[in-house]
């Protein structure tokens, strides 16, 4: 099993950075861009992936009174996942993302990996930002 993590502090309540990562309709704003995932029966859906073409049986939950999403592959069991937000001083929030990988033909490496976690991170942050902003203005 290999694993993988990433963490990044927002300057955003935890509340709006959760309801921003777990708003399922919106998951390709901030999720790997080659990711696509499609809500079913919840929890129930499927990802596409376009590394591989391919479209994988998924779940994802969300548990809003601690603030944490999980997913994972369905039948071949090949991945999950988690992030959680936690509130810190000042009104920001930090962010952790964490992968584990139990089949090596799902991990696409380190590199790739905590590439993608740093740019869904980053896509998360601005969108948080823009509801924020939106929020404000």
């Amino acid at each position: 099993m290999t694993e993988y993590e990433r963490s990044r502090t927002m300057p955003a309540l935890p509340e709006h950075v959760f309801d921003q990562a777990a708003d399922v309709g919106r998951l390709d704003a901030w999720m790997p861009q080659e990711l696509h995932v499609h809500a079913g029966d919840l929890p129930a859906v499927t990802v596409h992936e376009d590394r591989t073409d391919q479209d994988v049986s998924a779940v994802l939950s969300a548990r809003p009174e601690q603030m944490r999403l999980e997913w994972g592959t369905r039948e071949q069991g090949g991945y999950t996942g988690w992030l959680q937000v936690s509130g810190i001083d000042g009104g920001a929030s930090e962010v952790i993302v964490h992968l584990s990988f139990f089949d090596e033909s799902h991990d696409p490496g380190e590199e790739a990996v905590h590439a993608a976690l740093d740019s869904s991170l980053q896509r998360l942050q601005e969108q948080v930002r823009l509801r924020v902003d939106d929020v404000a203005g």
